[in-house]
């Protein structure tokens, strides 16, 4: 089969840049659903512009491109551990070629092994069919962001403004529920859920993300499942949580439900959370030679059609500009909603960088700086680092540190989404600092902001852990945590559990 690995390359490349027809129509029903002038219609139209950035680029849309999970159905008696091994090549040089970013980290000694290769990456899962001389083969990369907020509840349970949650379908809706709602702003929403009633705890995960390779406007064929993915769309839409987390009125773009047997003693209700960069994508391959004989989920012959309406970020003449280093005194005018964009020097740092800053001094001077979460994709062109997709990543994690960091170093500015805690926003109060959400997912959009990398700290964690000392020039976001105590994330999570909580009693 000399042309398989070619073919699973470009399935990585047109799955990773490209944005299947049902993706794109449900984001295009959700603009086209918000309100004017809202936060969450800004962060759509980010969202459009980037998508159709990362089509015409062959880019990531996102820089997260998340662990590569492959679905085979090969002939009877086709040699599968070939298969696997083009298959491994394909993801090894679409790594190389940045169309993936190297995700791939052990566990025990944290080294990442550069090619998103090693122990349990990529996932493939492999069956049989009856067709001679067909390989269907399925790809869906899913980002840590959303994986993150993937959850499971074993019921009966007590759910937070939901009450008990029993062993019946009722049971099931509200779970599902508090699945969407625990997601907020932090799993790129609006998302796409797949769920798995029943099973055991790994079938269920299972189940639940096998549900997310169906597409978002089929209909499932258990009526009470399709009454139940109904329901839970349209009360999901009505919690107020909106694109980002921002508030708004599309949280949810899909839902899936699956179910299988169980063990009498256990009830488990799974539920895998997709952002809106639903990168999944899938193709029927020549038995003999491995070439491409059809796509799935698209027609190559019918024209993409671009979905952006504007520039991203609407210009409306209001906005803050910011030029780092940034003095306490304009960081504490800053207040939740205001628009800034931003130009001067940032530098990236995610988990690993946190944690070592805790332990050991900065490489750099910090005072007055924009600190991005950040892990990009960057590739070397003759000697130098270019940034290729550079989108924010889940800022949560990094709530055991932010605020420390803050009042150690002087960082004025942290940029991310999803937003943070409490611990966080004490900490930006006492110090004078805000959180700026920028649009996740967004990566191309993003990249096109930095004009430089400057300087590379800590390369040894790994490209995306790396502090990476970048030049940035417009780059926009809302600042959603400010340094009175402010929070929008607080808020709308506050607002969203109320809806919830209307909820708990309503029949399917």
């Amino acid at each position: 089969m000399e042309e398989l690995k070619s073919s699973l390359l470009e399935l990585i490349t047109q799955t990773s840049a490209n944005l299947p027809p049902d993706v794109r129509a449900a984001m295009a029903d959700a603009m086209g659903r918000e309100r004017p002038g809202s936060q969450s219609i800004s962060a759509l139209n980010v969202i459009a512009t980037n998508i159709d950035m990362a089509c015409s680029g062959r880019g990531p849309i996102c820089q997260d491109t998340g662990l590569p999970t492959f679905e085979f159905k090969t002939p009877v008696g086709a040699n599968q551990v070939r298969i696997k091994e083009d298959a491994l090549a394909a993801v090894a040089e679409a790594t190389r070629q940045g169309k993936l970013r190297p995700n791939s980290v052990d566990s025990i000694t944290g080294k990442n092994s550069g090619n998103n290769l090693g122990p349990g990456t990529p996932v493939t899962h492999w069956h049989q069919w009856e067709q001679r001389d067909e390989i269907e083969v399925r790809l869906l990369l899913k980002g840590g962001g959303c994986e993150n907020k993937n959850i499971q509840y074993s019921v009966p349970c007590e759910l937070p403004h939901l009450g008990r949650a029993d062993r019946t379908l009722d049971g099931a809706r509200k779970c599902i529920l508090h699945a969407v709602w625990q997601a907020q702003g932090q799993g790129c929403s609006p998302g796409a859920i797949g769920v798995c009633i029943g099973g055991d705890r790994t079938a269920g995960y299972q189940h639940a993300k096998d549900q997310l390779f169906r597409t978002l406007d089929d209909v499932n064929p258990d009526p009470k499942l399709a009454a139940l993915e109904e329901y839970i769309m349209a009360a999901s839409n009505t919690l107020g949580i909106g694109t980002m987390g921002f508030g708004g009125d599309v949280t949810l773009i899909g839902c899936k439900i699956g179910a299988l047997n169980r063990l009498p003693a256990s009830f488990f209700v799974s539920v895998a959370y997709d952002c809106w960069a639903f990168r999944r994508l899938g193709a029927i391959l020549d038995a003999r030679t491995g070439a491409i004989k059809r796509w799935l989920y698209r027609d190559p012959e019918q024209p993409v059609r671009p979905m952006a309406q504007g520039e991203g970020f609407a210009r409306t003449g209001n906005e803050v500009i910011l030029h780092s280093p940034i003095t306490e005194e304009a960081a504490r005018r800053l207040k939740v909603g205001d628009i800034v964009l931003i130009s001067g020097e940032m530098y990236t740092g995610r988990d690993a960088v946190h944690a070592h800053l805790m332990k050991n001094p900065s490489p750099v001077d910090l005072a007055g700086a924009v600190l991005y979460h950040c892990g990009p994709v960057v590739l070397k062109k003759d000697g130098e680092w270019i940034m290729t997709a550079a989108g924010p990543t889940t800022s949560i994690r990094e709530e055991p540190y932010q605020a420390d960091i803050i009042k150690r170093y002087g960082v004025r500015a942290v940029i991310g989404k999803g937003g943070m805690g409490q611990k966080t926003l004490a900490g930006m109060k006492d110090f004078g600092a805000v959180y700026l959400n920028a649009i996740g997912g967004a990566a191309q959009y993003y990249a096109r902001c930095i004009k430089k990398v400057r300087q590379v700290h800590f390369i040894e964690f790994g490209l995306p852990e790396a502090m990476w000392q970048i030049e940035v020039s417009g780059f926009p976001a809302i600042v959603t945590m400010d340094s009175h105590g402010n929070s929008l994330h607080a808020d709308v999570e506050k607002t969203s559990a109320a809806v919830l909580a209307k909820l708990a009693d309503a029949v399917l």
